[in-house]
């Protein structure tokens, strides 16, 4: 018999065993054992989730490129591949989402008892009642589609009617699956549902790059009109109107009015795909309850200078806007004079950004504050949306420099051109990383909540710091320095209830009747004022180009230097992501304001 030393919780207890075997082979095959059952777990594990991530982002990226290669053949307006195909294509993909959607409502209808995690950050109350706006906005357009069928259902496709019935529904129910299941986080049949969220993603994708081909067709037709009306030739201008009479007389006032609220169904789209990624994402994530808490409501204390000069920034835009509308149609002076004004006020309205954002990166370095290094999908999809759809501008911008350096053709608006391109990309620089450093700030003790509340104190606690001291007697009893707080959102996040880790207690004991005074904090206030500005600002320069405001088209420095084809690729490319960039910087700083 030989002793044997046993670990067991730290201590060395002394055994006598004589079934204990010492040979080699004895632990070497208990040691494959060990090697093989690890291995085991994590091929039971961690495989089929990877593997379920892998093949589903495949089977994704696969139906975007189907819906982009039926797109490039109808560009081409030949006559294999007609428009036709495409919507009966992305019709099918509303179809199968549909079908996905009510099986997922219906499973978690009956699993209502049970518990749902809910990632708090996946989204707000503020951005779905946005996406909810844009909704009726895309479904008004499907109102004018319908219409516009039934004017020339005698000589056009079904399709074209049955796809704006079937997008009205799934406008419908996708804004029904926002509202009350986009923070969920599925732990049940995840393979499947992984398929399920990633469908849903590439649909809305598809549905997004078929709203911006037309939009684009729609602006290069009337910039081909304009060309041609200046003494240019060998322009097509693809008519696709259909060749029977309409039976109603509100078919040109549907064709005319889709194109306005192309920009809403547009963003509508790219957002929800956005939010479903987040979803996708947070399939089978643990999350981390201490940090998963939502937030009160941010006071708004202080805002005076920010809304005025936002609301300012805004009324110009609009006036802006109609001068140039009006003005670009007419003589090649009148012309001229209306891209020179457009410049101008870009080159105003992109200082006072560049300024805001640098005053505000000033503030931060001034307040050393640690980031935030917790694992957010959220957050994180939103600076990698932000850098990525900056290229579009900054691509665009950069050829404008080219052009303008390369020239020798003498407009008056040559050299503010080059200013503007300069300082757009300056601009995205500075908001980009002014908007990353606020989400990814860490919050300052008290911020959880709502740092210009008052805190409370915890009338019923014995470690309450408001209490007196005793003197030199501490109650060991009551000392829990590594409690971990645990919190779980269930359905009363949606109506705010939301609980929390208690307040932990100052190490500095107050004397009796002491009143805490909260110090005004201006630093606050002037971020605050900032991010307001700043959302106004991103707002009026989303306005003008989705509204016909393009001087890229219009002022010919570029395309006398790329040629007429190329230039209108990079358009068709930029422009899109420019606006989808405005956009979602205004939901990112409406963020930053709710957290400063």
């Amino acid at each position: 018999m030989s002793p044997t030393m046993v670990e067991h919780s730290g201590l060395d207890i002394m055994c006598l065993n004589k079934y204990c075997h010492s040979s080699s082979s004895s632990s070497s095959s208990e040691q494959d054992k060990k090697v093989f059952t690890k291995l085991r777990l994590s091929l039971s594990g961690d495989y089929p989730r990877k593997n379920a991530e892998i093949l589903s982002g495949q089977y994704g990226t696969n139906v975007l490129l189907i819906g982009a290669a039926l797109m490039l053949a109808i560009a081409h307006h030949g006559p294999s591949v007609k428009e036709e195909h495409l919507l009966s294509f992305v019709t099918c993909l509303m179809l199968l989402q549909l079908i996905w959607m009510m099986w997922y409502i219906l499973v978690r209808d009956r699993q209502k008892n049970t518990r749902t995690e809910k990632d708090v950050h996946a989204t707000t109350c503020w951005i779905r009642g946005g996406l909810t706006l844009l909704a009726l906005l895309s479904l008004i357009m499907d109102a004018f589609r319908i219409g516009y069928y039934v004017g020339y259902q005698s000589c056009v496709s079904a399709v074209l009617g049955v796809f704006p019935v079937i997008h009205a529904t799934h406008t419908i129910a996708q804004v029904h699956f926002l509202w009350f299941h986009i923070k969920d986080v599925i732990k049940s049949f995840e393979t499947f549902e992984r398929f399920g969220v990633i469908h849903a993603v590439f649909t809305n994708l598809l549905l997004w790059c078929n709203g911006v081909m037309s939009e684009a067709e729609h602006f290069l037709n009337n910039h081909k009109r304009r060309l041609s009306a200046l003494g240019y030739g060998n322009l097509t201008i693809v008519h696709s109107e259909p060749h029977c009479n309409c039976t109603t007389s509100t078919c040109s006032m549907f064709s005319s009015s889709l194109f306005y609220l192309y920009p809403f169904n547009v963003e509508y789209h790219i957002f929800v795909s956005a939010m479903l990624f987040v979803m996708w994402k947070n399939i089978g994530r643990t999350i981390d309850l201490s940090s998963n808490q939502k937030r009160l409501a941010t006071k708004t204390q202080g805002l005076t200078v920010g809304p005025i000069l936002g609301l300012l920034a805004l009324a110009s835009t609009i006036g802006i806007l109609v001068v140039y509308i009006t003005h670009v149609e007419e003589s090649l002076q009148t012309r001229q004079s209306a891209i020179s004004m457009f410049y101008i006020y870009g080159i105003v309205m992109l200082v006072s950004m560049c300024s805001a954002g640098a005053l505000g990166l000033l503030i931060y370095r001034a307040d050393h504050v640690p980031l935030d290094t917790s694992k957010n999908p959220s957050r994180q999809l939103d600076t990698e949306l932000l850098f990525g759809s900056s290229i579009g501008s900054w691509l665009m911008s950069w050829c404008s420099i080219v052009a303008v350096l390369g020239t020798n053709s003498n407009p008056p608006y040559r050299w503010t051109n080059l200013i503007y391109s300069l300082l757009i990309v300056l601009e995205k620089y500075i908001q980009n990383i002014f908007v990353v450093e606020s989400l990814y700030r860490q919050q300052e003790d008290g911020q959880s909540e709502d740092p210009e509340l008052p805190v409370a104190p915890e009338i019923f606690s014995v470690t309450s710091s408001l209490a007196p001291p005793y003197d030199g007697i501490i109650n060991r009893a009551y000392d829990k320095p590594d409690r971990t707080c645990v919190t779980m959102e269930n359905d009363q996040e949606e109506s705010g209830q939301v609980y929390r880790c208690p307040r932990k207690p100052s190490g500095v004991p107050l004397p009796v009747g002491s009143k805490v005074k909260e110090p005004t904090n201006i630093r606050r206030q002037i971020l605050k004022n900032i991010a307001v500005f700043l959302i106004m600002c991103n707002i009026s320069l989303w306005i003008l180009p989705a509204f016909g405001c393009r001087p890229q088209y219009d002022n010919g420095l570029e395309q006398e230097t790329f040629g007429f084809s190329v230039w209108t690729t990079v358009l068709n490319f930029a422009i899109p992501l420019n606006l989808f960039y405005r956009m979602h910087s205004v939901a990112s700083l409406f963020e930053v304001f709710r957290r400063v």
